[in-house]
């Protein structure tokens, strides 16, 4: 998946297995084409932002760096945040 992409959620979870994190709004998904994940913010529900890529060992921090950005690049793509399971 090429990051910057707006994506199909279904496209995204394509790989099978993935996890969604505790963060609303960030999705991880298995990429086993590139090995390692996809990581992507959830714009509504149907719809993701493939945001970055990372290996095993990585993704931690990765996802670490992508918490902080989730409101503000939804803000950016005019999103409402009507994805499902959010907490206020």
């Amino acid at each position: 998946m090429q990051e910057g992409k707006i994506i199909s959620k279904q496209d995204f979870l394509q790989g099978g297995l993935y996890a969604k994190e505790q963060y609303e709004g960030l999705l991880v998904s298995a990429d086993p084409e590139h090995g390692g994940y996809s990581i992507g913010v959830q714009l509504d529900e149907n719809t993701v932002l493939v945001v970055d890529h990372s290996k095993d060992f990585h993704i931690r921090e990765r996802i670490q760096n992508w918490v902080p950005q989730i409101t503000e690049i939804q803000r950016r793509y005019n999103t409402h945040n009507d994805a499902p399971n959010h907490t206020r």
